[in-house]
């Protein structure tokens, strides 16, 4: 609410400990859809685009120094009092028409002259566009808590921010376009251009122009201003003489009316704030004012909406796939299960620290709880990788790009073997790509997902290596931990414990892709061999070491068997992995690399 006194409009928060901004988020939380937005030309100062009256007073100006060469001054007089100009030296009243009619009379030279105003200039992409408040407006008509816009504003930016977010919006700037469009209730957002779009010649600008609306205009205004809540954000109300009585004479409103002020506040819009009751929000400027709402409606959308469960992030995502207008929903779906895994990979929760004498039960709790955090992640990469035709390849990897970024957070002081787990949950997600990669015939995907992104231990002085180095399990995963919380059912230790947990903990989240248990670990050892060839062709032979697993004691490790003897029969120019640029794309790197393998194996693999 507001009260007027001398020095200007007294701001009372809302319900005491509720201040404005809070009531505002509130009100639009939880009536989604009811709140218009009228906005004017504060929402667009940052983005250098001029308002309406700012183009006619350059024009005006540029007319006055054409018309008078010989005196220096006559743009900056004309531009001081251009109505007074005009009507001393034209005939005709000073309005956007008349005005681009005598400047340029043709169509072709009045979009020339008028595109510097309100598009970015040549070589200079990032002018004249969407500022911060535009995108956070586009992101509150996404989720659906807007769904009229109301602007004074010429230009087109609310357009470009909601086209960035894959919005077409209806758009209204002229009169007569009123009768075709769709119930606002039925389209996703209207943009109502009460004065008129920058490349339209019926814009309304001028003291005389804004005096009255068009009889459709008007009717459609005053239906918004009945049936909608308002929040008002860059709009003086000092000259739209209309607009001020069609807001002034709606008596009886149905939602509250939010007025964000920032700087001098008008006669006229202290009288609607007092009239209407208005919660004032002071000293915002636009762009602060939507993404702090932004931001606290997220925060209750936290409060108000239960986690989305495992299963149903797999559901959403099988149906995002293949909707190329879906793809920020799965992008997002995915991001944020990342975003859980790293909110969880704090020392309070995932600690870095342990004595002796507590190593086993610190080692233990932190690889279960690596693996619980990364349960939804593994299950979406496990789906998405194998349903994927290869147009979202750049979101799993995004996944893993992040979760690699965990090392270089670690604490100063740690315990060797906690902190290189803080790798795990990148390992279990790249193993995961992988089989699903192998299990859906996309292994050239390994081509990426083994070699990008680089990574070193920070401040080591080390060289930068690929996943199939850094992420080698035997590097993650302490042999002895896995012993002490992971034996056979008899009792006995496993030959490779890294490779037969990391295969056990991963069969649940491909059993809606891969039911049969047989070929799961086919396909789990057929990644092994690549990733252990992609390991020995990454690093000196000195310093490699393969993905030494069990797929050394399969059946169809020997040549009379299918696993190996396959991928030496494969190794030819044609090799999907190798044309996707694995091994460099050269068939004797590939060729050396599986000789390598096989060479180790018979050296080392039995006595691992």
């Amino acid at each position: 609410m507001a009260s007027e006194d001398a020095t200007g409009p007294v701001t009372i928060p809302a319900g005491g400990l509720i201040e404005p901004p809070m009531a505002m988020a509130l009100n639009m939380h939880s009536s989604p859809g009811v709140y218009a937005l009228l906005l004017g030309a504060g929402i667009s100062i940052a983005s250098g685009v001029e308002t309406g009256w700012g183009v006619v007073k350059d024009i005006v100006g540029k007319v006055a120094a054409v018309r008078d060469p010989d005196n220096p001054d006559a743009r900056n007089e004309a531009m001081a009092h251009p109505e007074k100009w005009w009507e001393a030296n034209s005939s005709e009243p000073l309005g956007y028409s008349a005005l681009l009619a005598a400047a340029a009379p043709k169509p072709a030279s009045r979009q020339a002259m008028l595109a510097k105003y309100f598009e970015p200039e040549e070589g200079q992409d990032d002018s004249k566009g969407p500022t911060a408040a535009h995108r956070a407006i586009a992101q509150l008509v996404k989720r659906g808590s807007i769904r009229v816009i109301l602007t004074t504003n010429f230009d087109r930016l609310t357009e470009r921010a909601l086209q960035e977010v894959g919005i077409s919006p209806q758009v209204v700037s002229r009169p007569e376009q009123i009768k075709g469009i769709k119930p606002l209730a039925h389209s996703q957002v209207t943009v109502i251009k009460l004065h008129g779009d920058y490349a339209d010649l019926e814009q309304r600008n001028t003291v005389d122009e804004l005096e009255t609306y068009p009889d459709e205009l008007q009717q459609l205004l005053e239906r918004v201003l009945d049936e909608y809540g308002l929040i008002v954000c860059g709009w003086s109300a000092d000259w739209d003489k209309a607009l001020v009585r069609a807001v002034g004479s709606t008596r009886s409103r149905r939602y509250p009316l939010f007025w964000s002020q920032y700087g001098r506040f008008s006669d006229a819009a202290q009288a609607l704030t007092a009239q209407h009751d208005a919660v004032v929000i002071d000293g915002k400027n636009a762009d602060e004012l939507f993404t702090d709402l932004v931001r606290r409606i997220e925060s209750l959308d936290h409060l108000t909406t239960a986690p989305i469960t495992r299963d149903a992030a797999v559901v959403q995502l099988k149906r995002a796939l293949p909707d190329p207008l879906r793809r920020i929903e799965l992008f997002d779906l995915v991001d944020q299960s990342v975003t859980q895994i790293i909110n969880r990979s704090t020392p309070e929760h995932r600690p870095v620290l342990a004595t002796s004498t507590a190593w086993a039960d610190t080692f233990g709790s932190n690889v279960r709880g690596y693996r619980t955090d990364s349960d939804t992640l593994l299950h979406l990469l496990a789906n998405g990788v194998f349903h994927d035709d290869g147009t979202h390849d750049h979101v799993w990897r995004r996944a893993v790009e992040r979760l690699v970024r965990l090392r270089d957070t670690t604490p100063g002081t740690y315990n060797e073997y906690l902190e290189k787990m803080r790798h795990l949950p990148a390992l279990l997600a790249t193993w995961a790509i992988g089989v699903a990669a192998v299990l859906s015939r996309r292994e050239e995907l390994l081509a990426t997902a083994l070699y990008r992104p680089e990574w070193t231990v920070p401040h080591s002085g080390h060289p930068r290596r690929g996943p199939a180095w850094y992420l080698n399990p035997i590097r993650i995963l302490s042999a002895e931990g896995l012993h002490d919380m992971h034996r056979a059912d008899n009792g006995n230790k496993f030959l490779y414990p890294q490779s037969n947990w990391i295969k056990e903990t991963l069969r649940e989240p491909f059993r809606l892709v891969e039911p049969s248990d047989i070929a799961y670990r086919e396909a789990s050892s057929r990644f092994e061999l690549l990733a252990s060839m992609i390991a020995m062709d990454t690093d000196k032979p000195d310093l490699a070491n393969p993905w030494a697993g069990e797929f050394f004691l399969d059946s169809t490790w020997g040549h009379d068997g299918n696993g190996l003897a396959a991928i030496e029969a494969e190794l030819t120019d044609t090799w999907p992995l190798l044309r996707a640029g694995g091994f460099g794309g050269q068939l004797l790197r590939a060729q050396e690399a599986f000789t390598d393998v096989t060479a180790w194996r018979g050296q080392y693999g039995r006595t691992w």
